[in-house]
C-alpha cells in the first residue's frame, strides 16, 4: 500500500503554508482597496463588490468601453461625469444564456467606433469625462447576493454624482440597478423601457428572472408603475404581463402603435408620462427590441421589432432632457454574427452620451 505521506499531492499540500499563503492576502487587500468590500450578504473570502486583480472570475472582461480610461480604484470615480460598468450575469435567463459575456462583447465592439460622432457634431471625449469602472463581481448561482452586489456597486457610483451606464447581463439586473439609484433621488423616478417584452411577472420560474424586473422595480418606494412606459411591446408575450399592464397603471406601446403614430409622437408621449411628477428618468434598453435580423446575439430574439434607425431616433428624442442612468441588456455574444448585436448596443450607448453632451443634460445631483 502506498503511504499517504509519499503521495506527491500530499507532499505539495504540506507546502501550502510556505508557498501558498502570501500571494492571496496581498491580492485580496488590493482588490478590496480598489473595488470596495462586497455587499453585506456576502461572506465568502476573496469576493469584492467590483471585480479586481487576478482574483476576478474568468468571465470578467478587461477591455474598456470606447477605450476610455479604466478607473481601477472605484473611489476615484467622482473625478468623472459618466461611468460605464458591466454586470456579467445571466442566471436570470429563461431561454438562451450567454449574456454574462455581454459586457465584454459590447466593450470589444465599441473599440471599433470613434468618439467623434458626425450625427451629433460631438467629440465625446471633449464634452464628457468618461471612465470604465469594470465589472460587478457577480455570483452565478445566487441571485440574491448578486443583486445585493449590483445594488451596492451601482449605488456607489451614483452616490458620487456620476451617471452610470450599465452593460448587461440579462434584464433581471435592471431591478437591483434601480434599487441602487433610487435612495439617492429626492423624489420619484420615471422609467422608459424599450423592449419587445413587458417583463412584469411576479414569478417566472423564480422571482429574480429576466421576466420579473418591472414587477419588483415598481415596488420601490419612489418608482410608480404610472411613470413606467414600455415601447416596442409585442411578439412573444405572456398573458400575465397584459394583466399587470392593465392593473398597475403602466403604459405599454406596441410596434403597431409606433407604425400608427410614428416615433416622434411616441417619444413625446413617453416623456410626458415618465417625467410626470418625477425628478429623474432612467432608460432601460433590451437589445431584442430590434428586428431579429439586426440582433441575432440575444437570448429571446423576436420578429417584427424596430429598425435600427427607428431605435436611434427614439433614443435621441427620449434622452435629450437627461437621464439618471441607463442599462443596455440581453446582448449574448455566443449567438451573435459578426458582432452586429454588440455593435448595435455600443452605437446606442455612444449616441445617447453624445446626445447628453449636445444638450448639456447630464444628470446633476
Amino acid at each position: 500500500m502506498i503511504q499517504r505521506e509519499d503521495l506527491l499531492a500530499m507532499r505539495n499540500a504540506d507546502k501550502f503554508d510556505t508557498y501558498g499563503s502570501t500571494r492571496f492576502p496581498t491580492l485580496f487587500e488590493k482588490a478590496v482597496r480598489q473595488g470596495l468590500t462586497p455587499a453585506d450578504s456576502i461572506t465568502s473570502e476573496g469576493i469584492t463588490c467590483y471585480a479586481r486583480t487576478a482574483l476576478s472570475p474568468t468571465y470578467v472582461g478587461h477591455e474598456t468601453f470606447l477605450r476610455c480610461p479604466f478607473c481601477e480604484d472605484v473611489h476615484d470615480v467622482s473625478d468623472y461625469d459618466v461611468a460605464v460598468l458591466g454586470i456579467p450575469y445571466d442566471s436570470g435567463t429563461s431561454n438562451r444564456s450567454g449574456t454574462r459575456l455581454g459586457p465584454a462583447g459590447i466593450r470589444h465592439a465599441s473599440s471599433q467606433i470613434s468618439p467623434f460622432n458626425p450625427d451629433y457634431g460631438v467629440d465625446l471625449y471633449e464634452k464628457i469625462k468618461l471612465c470604465d469602472v469594470g465589472d460587478i463581481y457577480t455570483l452565478p448561482a445566487n441571485s440574491e447576493k448578486t443583486f445585493d452586489q449590483i445594488t451596492k456597486g451601482v449605488g456607489f457610483v451614483f452616490s458620487q454624482g456620476v451617471t452610470p451606464i450599465i452593460l448587461g447581463g440579462d434584464h433581471s439586473t435592471s431591478f437591483p440597478s434601480l434599487r441602487g439609484i433610487a435612495p439617492f433621488i429626492d423624489g420619484n423616478i420615471g422609467v422608459i423601457h424599450i423592449d419587445r417584452h413587458s417583463d412584469c411577472d411576479a414569478i417566472q420560474m423564480d422571482e429574480k428572472m429576466h421576466g420579473t424586473e418591472w414587477y419588483h422595480s415598481t415596488r420601490l418606494p419612489n418608482l410608480s408603475a404610472k411613470n413606467l412606459v414600455q415601447i416596442g411591446i409585442g411578439g412573444n408575450c405572456c398573458k400575465s404581463w397584459s394583466k399587470f399592464v392593465r392593473d398597475s397603471g403602466l403604459t405599454a406601446i406596441s410596434m403597431e402603435d409606433i407604425d400608427t403614430y410614428g416615433i416622434d409622437k411616441i417619444a413625446e408621449t413617453a416623456l410626458e408620462i415618465a417625467w410626470k411628477g418625477c425628478k429623474a428618468v432612467y432608460i432601460s434598453l433590451d437589445i431584442d427590441v430590434l428586428e431579429a435580423a439586426f440582433c441575432p446575439g440575444t437570448g429571446t430574439p423576436d420578429f417584427g421589432g424596430m429598425l435600427p434607425r427607428e431605435l436611434l431616433r427614439l433614443l435621441r428624442l427620449v434622452t435629450a432632457p437627461g437621464i439618471c442612468g441607463m442599462d443596455v441588456v440581453e446582448v449574448s455574444p455566443p449567438f451573435d454574427v459578426s458582432e452586429i448585436t454588440s455593435l448595435a448596443a455600443s452605437r446606442c450607448i455612444i449616441n445617447v452620451l453624445c446626445n447628453l453632451a449636445l444638450n448639456d443634460s447630464l444628470y446633476r445631483h
